[in-house]
């Protein structure tokens, strides 16, 4: 399809960020794991190497994301006990039909004193998890559980300088002020228009064949999980006019619904464990975008 050879050639992808999308979109609703051969031949179309596919399975094994059993000469990778959990919180959000509702409160991690020479990442990781800082230090987000921000905090602060609170949702805060200093809301806002620009052309493409369906659905997921899972799903009174948030999130959900099972016929057919052949997908892969 010329149109995906087109897109491909525009957007360089890297190959860890791209296999990442892989197993959380295709791999993790069939059991989690895949062999490496299978991995190779789902890469390859992207342009992706075999060996850049062996060199970013084992960063994402070392990275504690992944885990390798070997059976002879064979390889399996499989979505490590953390890295499952990491997986199954983003599909919650990159998922969903419309926003979760608020119900006022803040998700809080404050850091009286940084762990020395980790500001800077640790800030990129918070930042990309969807947690604004409007206070230096103090970071937010208004629907990330207790849990999940402790584990948050565990994975990059072993040594615990960190606390993790949750406001009270009656006691209010200034919330417009907080959003307007904690997030990048306009290069959000710019990005969701990048991204309905350059896939609104896919929305027509009718009954794509199987392995172009795969593709489009990879690089679909791909690009939005870049934006949306730096997007806090702020409430409607706290965003800009005419956000495109909601615009895009329709559009993913359109053009995903149209490839899925297209998709899902070439996964079966390319790809399986070093056992046999990968498993059926769990029913809630069907309750995607609110029902495929």
């Amino acid at each position: 399809m010329r149109l995906l050879a087109r897109f491909r050639r525009q957007r360089p992808l890297r190959a860890g960020s791209l296999l990442i999308t892989v197993f959380g979109d295709s791999i993790a609703p069939h059991g989690g794991a895949v062999s490496l051969a299978s991995l190779i031949r789902l890469a390859a179309p992207f342009g992706v190497s075999e060996r850049l596919v062996r060199t970013s399975v084992g960063r994402l094994a070392m990275d504690g994301r992944l885990t390798c059993r070997r059976v002879g000469r064979q390889s399996e990778y499989a979505l490590a006990e953390e890295g499952a959990a990491v997986f199954a919180a983003a599909a919650e959000r990159i998922y969903a039909i419309a926003p979760p509702r608020w119900d006022g409160a803040w998700t809080m991690i404050m850091f009286p004193r940084w762990p020395d020479g980790s500001r800077d990442r640790l800030r990129h990781e918070l930042r990309f998890a969807g947690f604004g800082e409007p206070v230096a230090g103090v970071f937010l987000h208004p629907f990330a559980s207790l849990a999940q921000a402790a584990m948050l905090v565990r994975k990059l602060d072993p040594d615990g300088s960190a606390a993790v609170l949750r406001t009270d949702p009656d006691v209010a805060l200034s919330g417009a002020g907080l959003a307007e200093h904690g997030w990048d809301l306009a290069g959000l806002d710019r990005r969701y228009r990048d991204f309905i620009r350059r896939f609104r052309p896919l929305a027509a493409i009718a009954a794509p064949d199987p392995p172009s369906a795969f593709q489009l659905r990879t690089l679909l997921i791909h690009e939005y999980r870049r934006i949306h899972l730096l997007d806090p799903d702020l409430p409607a009174d706290l965003l800009p006019k005419a956000w495109a948030g909601a615009e895009a999130r329709a559009l993913c959900s359109t053009i995903y619904r149209q490839v899925f099972d297209a998709a899902e016929s070439h996964l079966a057919a390319t790809a399986e464990r070093v056992d046999g052949a990968l498993p059926h997908a769990s029913r809630e892969v069907r309750r995607r975008f609110g029902g495929l």
